[in-house]
């Protein structure tokens, strides 16, 4: 029996590619996936599509057999210039309920990283798409911090928030350098402890996230409750409801924060890696000295080596 998911990526694929003059024959099952061919012209290929026992979907192009028609359609399919890029097919297909999420924090050299977790229902995900809750990149500051109550008191209890102080951060980035480990495995963790807590509270079958590794990163750091889980990472994964309202309550958290630490140090402390987070960077070593950029900055950044001490 062949899984949903894998005929709306199918679907999608067929709907995609007749637009565009091909011809898509019916799918035929094959191991952990489907497979069928696809015409124009007089020229014809084998596009195969596999889902793996978490749920990941992956589009394999090798029997195409013409490397133009492999660039042709495979723009058409995943080309930052498509609407509705493969990425993306599967999302509508996920159903509810659902967890998503997503991080802040990893591209700035002040602050935590955060992680973040909601559990979404029909019900919750209704009235997040009333309110206009969307990836927090596309918000302001200020609607990301308008934005993050009323997502806790929809999603009320059925959330969950993971942060790692700057210092906390140091610590665990040097002893997985050690371990030949990369920042993967810290985001990883970072999900996976979301995804987690939110199980000890309610039951959910498939989890979303953006992709930023293998999903085995995220798989071997779940617990118990989380073995069971069918776990679904894609680019773009922010278009989903569960992970976009996850990325809002990251990105608030993280914004509160880098203001308290701000303040609590009495310099102020630029988001990003520009050149102002470098000045303030210096400025506290200069004023407060090297142990007090521990407690604030991601010292792996390459800003740390431009810094006087």
């Amino acid at each position: 029996m062949t899984d949903n998911s894998l005929m709306d990526v199918y679907n999608s694929i067929k709907s995609n590619l007749t637009q565009n003059g091909f011809n898509v024959s019916e799918h035929s099952a094959i191991d952990y996936g489907i497979q069928f061919n696809i015409f124009i012209s007089g020229w014809t290929g084998l596009l195969r599509v596999y889902q793996n026992k978490k749920g990941a979907i992956k589009v394999d192009y090798s029997q195409l057999k013409n490397n133009d028609k492999v660039f042709e359609i495979q723009n058409l399919l995943e080309g930052k210039h498509h609407v509705n890029n493969l990425q993306n097919m599967a999302i509508p297909s996920l159903g509810f309920p659902i967890i998503g999420t997503d991080e802040s924090g990893k591209g700035d050299y002040f602050g935590p990283l955060v992680s973040a977790g909601v559990y979404v229902d029909k019900n919750s995900a209704s009235k997040l798409k009333s309110l206009g809750i969307k990836d927090s990149k596309l918000l302001s500051d200020s609607k990301v911090l308008e934005y993050s109550p009323k997502i806790l008191n929809i999603c009320k209890g059925q959330f969950s928030i993971i942060e790692i102080s700057p210092e906390k951060y140091n610590d665990l980035y040097e002893q997985f350098r050690k371990e030949k480990k990369n920042l993967n495995t810290l985001l990883a963790w970072g999900h996976a402890k979301a995804i987690e807590e939110i199980l000890n509270k309610v039951q959910c079958k498939i989890a979303i996230a953006d992709q930023f590794a293998d999903e085995k990163f995220i798989i071997s750091k779940l617990q118990e409750k989380g073995k069971g889980l069918t776990l679904i990472q894609m680019h773009k994964a922010e278009q989903h409801i569960a992970v976009a309202a996850a990325s809002v309550l990251a990105r608030a958290r993280f914004l509160t924060k880098l203001k308290k630490l701000s303040d609590d140090i009495g310099i102020n402390l630029p988001k990003g890696a520009s050149q102002s987070v470098v000045a303030s960077a210096q400025k506290i070593v200069n004023e407060r000295g090297k142990e007090t950029l521990r407690q604030v900055a991601k010292l792996h950044f390459r800003i740390t080596s431009n810094i006087k001490t």
